[in-house]
């Protein structure tokens, strides 16, 4: 990512999130619906999905992507309210719209960590 310049890192991240959002939900219900399985596991663009929403507005750097990979996975496994709600959404919706929310919670975790100086360089 060093070749995009700093200032548009942000927007280059929440626009590959969006995409991955925008082919995921779709891709998603496909390969449910061809699997037969509610979530099946060798789904990952919605893991994609997430740990970029995590990364948006976060400077790049392999302390911030550890703790951003820890955050988002943490969230992710535990299911704080609502995300395990939202996987009962329909098909590809649900596939993806929990992984949204981890990376939503992991964003702002790591927001508060970069405002209050907390990850060290």
């Amino acid at each position: 990512a060093r070749w995009i310049p700093p200032d548009w890192q942000p927007w280059a991240v929440a626009l590959l999130a969006s995409l991955a959002v925008a082919i995921g939900i779709p891709a998603a219900t496909r390969a449910s619906r061809a699997s037969g399985s509610k979530d099946p596991q060798w789904i990952v663009i919605d893991e994609v999905a997430g740990q970029l929403i995590t990364l948006i507005a976060v400077p790049i750097s392999w302390k911030s992507l550890l703790l951003g990979f820890i955050l988002f996975r943490g969230f992710d496994i535990v299911k704080p309210p609502p995300l395990r709600r939202l996987e009962q959404l329909p098909e590809g919706a649900g596939i993806v719209a929990d992984d949204v929310g981890a990376g939503l919670y992991a964003l702002a975790v790591m927001q508060i960590v970069l405002h209050f100086g907390l990850l060290p360089r």
